[in-house]
């Protein structure tokens, strides 16, 4: 805008999220619309994930999201969820509420011919809420770090996936087993990338 899983994997080479905003650029990482950059506008606390970040997340993914339905409950960037599509998403529904940010999306959406990507503004956690039970593949989850949508956005989450699916939390700390079993989810993988500890979960059986 965190868990103590099985198998935690190295932290990527790479600088974590910009803090304080900052104009700049990420790239898609793979897919249809690989190297293809996307701007970072000079916002303050927008943070983009790292391409080496989402290229790890990508690789526990599987790569291949042929006909996976996804939600970014905050899109900023959009870099999240523009890299699902490229990857063969069926439908990505980008949530923002910053109206330069949701210029910015639909502008990429166009410039890519994204049919796959719906760009709506409002509340993620409200979206997560008014999406069928157990009707989505991957939910991302990127919110402001300091605010206190953590826990109600891994409540609609865990709700919003199919048994199998996944929930994507990007966060300032790690969050434990207990925490996590809160919210009915469990970790299967973490990695931090110097202050972002960023964790694949899973719905508790």
């Amino acid at each position: 805008m965190t868990r103590r899983p099985p198998a935690a994997a190295s932290a990527p080479a790479t600088r974590p999220k910009k803090p304080h905003g900052g104009a700049g650029e990420v790239r898609i990482v793979g897919g249809q619309w690989k190297r293809t950059r996307l701007p970072v506008p000079d916002i303050v606390g927008l943070r983009p994930t790292p391409d080496r970040v989402r290229e790890t997340l990508f690789n526990w993914l599987g790569q291949d999201l042929d006909g996976w339905q996804c939600l970014d409950a905050f899109a900023g960037t959009g870099a999240l969820g523009f890299e699902a599509a490229s990857r063969g998403a069926v439908a990505v529904v980008l949530c923002e509420q910053d109206s330069a940010l949701i210029a910015n999306l639909r502008t990429l959406r166009e410039r890519l011919r994204a049919d796959t990507v719906e760009v709506r503004r409002g509340d993620g956690v409200v979206a997560l809420r008014q999406a069928a039970p157990g009707s989505l593949d991957l939910v991302l989850l990127d919110p402001p770090f300091g605010s206190a949508l953590f826990a109600p956005a891994l409540d609609a989450a865990a709700a919003a996936i199919r048994p199998e699916g996944y929930v994507y939390l990007e966060a300032p700390v790690a969050w434990t087993d207990e925490a996590l079993a809160a919210h009915r989810l469990v970790p299967f993988r973490h990695l931090r990338a110097g202050a972002v500890h960023a964790h694949l979960l899973r719905r508790m059986p």
